[in-house]
């Protein structure tokens, strides 16, 4: 009888906001203890991911959650940001819980620069449970922070938007100028740096 295959899910958040980090999670789920209700958290309610992803931290083998920051995106670009935050996971969570995945599954068609075999997977997170756990953990963790920034900036109505170029939030912008918590190389907030 052979050892059941380790394979982590790892996916990240925050791709499109004009402010604040880009978050990812990595994920190896336990067989012996599924969750019910995992799908791409874009597809689940706030109140859905946060039970979720309690249940998640409760009874996975091994998870962690990592991100880039608005200055690495701009330094790096988003694209590099968003792998380096999955690497940065898939290392803290190898380091937290001593475990190595023997394969690890990536949402998208780029996989991080790690030493593990990996496979990119295109809409990965509806498909594989493991990503669809790491996409639930970073978008709660993306969003906690956006809440935190809605507490420092109040005016920009963070909490509302999550950072994401509504009307509302470049109008904000518009009126009161970029934060330190914006994207300087995403176009609506370059035009107001220069």
């Amino acid at each position: 009888m052979s050892a059941a295959v380790l394979i982590c899910g790892a996916d990240e958040a925050g791709r499109g906001p004009l402010a604040g980090a880009v978050y990812a999670a990595a994920v190896i789920l336990n067989p012996d203890r599924p969750i019910i209700g995992l799908a791409d958290s874009k597809k689940l309610s706030e109140k859905k991911r946060d039970l979720l992803s309690v249940e998640i931290k409760q009874y996975a083998l091994a998870w962690a959650i990592a991100s880039c920051s608005a200055q690495e995106i701009d330094e790096i670009n988003i694209l590099q940001a968003s792998l380096l935050a999955m690497k940065r996971a898939i290392e803290a969570m190898q380091a937290q819980f001593g475990v190595t995945p023997d394969l690890v599954q990536v949402d998208g068609n780029k996989c991080p620069k790690i030493s593990l075999p990996c496979e990119a997977i295109v809409k990965g997170d509806s498909k594989v449970q493991a990503i669809s756990a790491a996409s639930i953990l970073a978008k709660v963790a993306r969003d906690a922070e956006l809440y935190e920034l809605d507490k420092i900036y109040p005016q920009y109505g963070f909490a509302q938007h999550k950072g994401y170029p509504t009307a509302f939030h470049l109008e904000m912008l518009n009126t009161h100028g970029i934060t330190p918590v914006h994207r300087l190389s995403y176009a609506p907030v370059r035009r107001l740096s220069q």
